[in-house]
């Protein structure tokens, strides 16, 4: 028999490799001579980077960043096996359980720190970045990313976005329409 364990995260307490390898313990002491295939699957959140390093032998990299209070945090991404292409989520840099809950302002908080993971990637080479946004603490429309980048790559388009996002606090029902103005702006 085979069994195939493709389970997500359980938000705020294990990954979806560790449920996976939790399953299995259980499911081998019934089915002990059965064939187990672990697939961590993961929706652009916390255990993105996990599945796919895992789904292509490849490995984490940790790097200490901007969290998203704007303190120094230590995030990680992944690299795939061949070292192409990097997998980032936006949760180990800008995620919301780095935010204590009395502090979970979205307008106060910041995307750099994923812009630094970014950074990191691209000077080690990778050809090839996939970003997940779940679980993210911001909603500062990637202008932290952009900025974090550097000089050259999109500061204005950063500042134009940041501006947005904090508008919207203020118009509320404005929100798509400024949203598709700022992006035609910014391109």
């Amino acid at each position: 028999m085979k069994i195939v364990i493709a389970p997500d995260s359980y938000k705020e307490s294990l990954s979806a490799l560790e449920v996976a390898t939790a399953i299995e313990q259980g499911f081998r002491e019934i089915w002990p001579d059965a064939d187990y295939l672990k697939l961590p699957l993961a929706d652009g959140g916390e255990g993105t980077v996990e599945a796919m390093v895992e789904a292509t032998a490849g490995r984490i990299v940790h790097v200490e960043v901007t969290g998203p209070l704007g303190h120094r945090v230590n995030a990680f991404y992944g690299l795939s096996g061949d070292a192409r292409s990097a997998f980032i989520e936006m949760a180990a840099a800008s995620g919301l359980e780095q935010v204590p809950p009395a502090q979970r302002d979205p307008l106060k908080t910041t995307s750099w720190g994923t812009g630094e993971l970014i950074r990191h990637a691209l000077d080690a080479g990778v050809e090839h970045i996939i970003i997940g946004i779940g679980g993210s603490a911001t909603n500062d429309g990637g202008a932290g990313m952009v900025q974090a980048l550097g000089p050259g790559y999109g500061m204005r388009r950063a500042m134009i976005l940041r501006k947005a996002a904090l508008g919207w606090k203020h118009s509320p029902a404005l929100i798509s329409a400024a949203w598709i103005s700022v992006c035609r702006r910014a391109i």
